[in-house]
């Protein structure tokens, strides 16, 4: 299964942009994707859970292929509810897909993973395989310690996953990935809406919290606008040294005494 993905790496390494993606969302990995999910977690709009989908697995595989194959499946509108904030009295939006949108988004998910992980800075540390926010703090304290640091910025970027530049994030990933398919697909999910209270709202911006590509999206638009900016234009403006160490929105850039504009 990795090996199958794996490949996609190893396509980016040869080529600008990336081809043949939607073939990954096949048979197979779909029916991993089913496997992995937990047992009693909280459904979409459409209220079916692993238990009912797994009942008529194959069958159930089978009629959401076709449909891809003819453009005719269309993402479901993503279910919001409310979780505490942590640290904070403050509620979270979270977006919860309905299950075989969870199936498709989790391929999709791990294909982009292999299209970007090679393409993302070391200092990003959010939402990616082998990187977690303990390290980051870490390496913040790390910084610190080893550096004379001059100043500290503490930013977290205000609203962050609900007002994402549609337009901008497609952009980017255009740049990078030549499946018009694949890209089809994602600008359907980001377009398939919200449902609170019984009321539909469209999405005209913004990635859901709980989707499952919402991370390596966010990761996306935030490796270009902000990432890409601070290494290339920050880092070159600077007398002396600047860091960043960036957890999905969150981000701590840092000059050592001698910096200056």
């Amino acid at each position: 299964m990795e090996n199958a993905y794996e490949r996609i790496a190893q396509q980016v390494e040869k080529h600008k942009r990336a081809q043949t993606l939607m073939h990954y969302v096949n048979k197979q990995n779909l029916t991993e994707e089913h496997r992995q999910q937990h047992k009693g977690k909280a459904t979409g709009i459409d209220r079916v859970g692993k238990e009912a989908y797994g009942e008529n697995l194959e069958a159930n595989i089978e009629d959401l292929l076709t449909r891809m194959k003819m453009f005719s499946y269309r993402p479901q509108a993503v279910r919001r509810t409310y979780i505490p904030k942590a640290g904070s009295d403050k509620m979270r939006p979270l977006g919860i897909p309905a299950y075989e949108d969870k199936l498709v988004q989790g391929a999709m998910r791990k294909v982009l993973d292999q299209v970007y992980e090679g393409k993302f800075y070391d200092f990003s540390y959010g939402f990616r395989k082998g990187k977690n926010c303990h390290q980051a703090i870490r390496e913040v304290n790390q910084l610190i310690m080893t550096n004379k640091i001059n100043f500290i910025v503490d930013a977290d970027i205000k609203g962050f996953f609900d007002n994402v530049d549609h337009e901008w994030l497609m952009r980017f990933l255009e740049h990078d990935i030549a499946d018009k398919n694949f890209l089809r697909y994602i600008k359907r999910f980001l377009k398939a809406g919200i449902m609170e209270d019984m009321k539909y709202h469209e999405s005209d911006r913004g990635t859901p919290q709980g989707g499952l590509i919402s991370p390596v999206c966010a990761n996306v638009y935030l490796h270009y606008v902000l990432d890409m900016w601070f290494d290339k234009v920050v880092k070159k403006q600077c007398k002396g040294e600047a860091h960043i160490i960036r957890y999905a929105d969150d981000c701590a850039p840092r000059r050592r005494r001698d910096a200056t504009e």
